[in-house]
């Protein structure tokens, strides 16, 4: 699932090869991946992107305000979604439910003179991105409005790590508040702190060298390193990101995880085999080494599943 860096490094490629371009269509190919209808998807034709940004995990196109209001194209990748650059303009999409292909913006031919993208590619006129979405189980989400705080995952939203007021003090307000709850499962929850996911949680405690299931309630000492942790790890894997095309991201985001998706793997650190907890709908890894005093954590489905 793209989280925080991957989704600012979307956000800035995007920009590079978007910003003061005229769309020519959005096609909605998965159809119960737009969620909203007023605007239409037709409201987008003609308008010029002004900039791309994010909000947490949630992808934001900002159009000008040439018509009667501006407009925001917002997108929530979910699990298994993505943006795949064209630098040409494709052919119609075919039939739904056919392809991965759940959206795609093209830009307007007449929309000026070629230029070049931060990477040196020509920007070619006609061309665009497609969204994608692999899988059965669909999540993916579209929106169009005309004030990001009008999809509901923005607007409860709680605030972004890397936010300047986003304060030592304010992260222990937020732990205290949060008492008894395990500290995986706070880290993240997009209402409490935006955009860090299943993988930059394992990242960040095993930085941290702190059990995913600490409580949330915690001295100052440890408050300050899972802070620093935190920042550190966002803050790496954004310098890392920088200036990468869409196409290279998931690469450089696996190539650089220490313990997430690397069960039997051996620890960077400290060399011990990393372990994992299985739960219903999602699994996370750990080093007992450096996180849990050498101690592996129950495993409530393996233990089931050996009964």
């Amino acid at each position: 699932m793209p989280e925080l860096p991957e989704v600012h490094a979307l956000a800035t490629d995007l920009g590079s090869r978007l910003r003061g371009r005229t769309v020519e269509r959005l096609e909605i190919v998965a159809f119960a991946a737009l969620k909203t209808f007023d605007p239409p998807v037709s409201a987008l034709a003609g308008r010029t992107v002004a900039d791309v940004t994010r909000h947490g995990k949630f992808l934001d196109l900002r159009f000008d305000d040439a018509g009667p209001h501006e407009l925001h194209l917002v997108m929530h990748l979910a699990r298994a979604g993505w943006v795949r650059w064209r630098e040409a303009a494709p052919q119609r999409s075919g039939r739904p439910g056919k392809t991965p292909l759940a959206a795609r913006l093209v830009l307007d031919d007449g929309a000026g003179p070629v230029r070049t993208g931060h990477d040196g590619t020509t920007l070619a006129k006609g061309s665009g991105f497609d969204v994608t979405e692999a899988g059965t189980k669909k999540s993916l989400a579209i929106h169009i409005v005309r004030n990001p705080r009008e999809v509901p995952g923005i607007a409860r939203l709680g605030p972004d790590p890397l936010d300047p007021a986003f304060t030592l003090d304010r992260f222990r307000r937020i732990l205290d508040a949060a008492g008894r709850k395990q500290i995986k499962g706070l880290l993240r929850d997009q209402s409490t702190i935006a955009g860090i996911g299943n993988a930059y949680s394992d990242e960040i405690l095993h930085a941290a060298r702190m059990s995913p299931f600490k409580p949330a309630v915690m001295s100052a000492d440890d408050a300050e390193r899972l802070f620093d942790a935190m920042q550190s790890t966002l803050r790496d894997a954004i310098a890392r990101a920088d200036g990468l095309a869409a196409a290279e991201l998931k690469r450089e985001k696996r190539s650089n995880l220490r313990v997430h998706g690397r069960t039997g793997e051996p620890c960077p650190v400290c060399g011990d085999t990393v372990r994992q907890v299985i739960h219903a709908d999602s699994t996370f890894q750990y080093c007992p080494t450096c996180q849990t005093g050498g101690k592996p954590l129950a495993d409530r489905v393996l233990s089931r599943l050996l009964k």
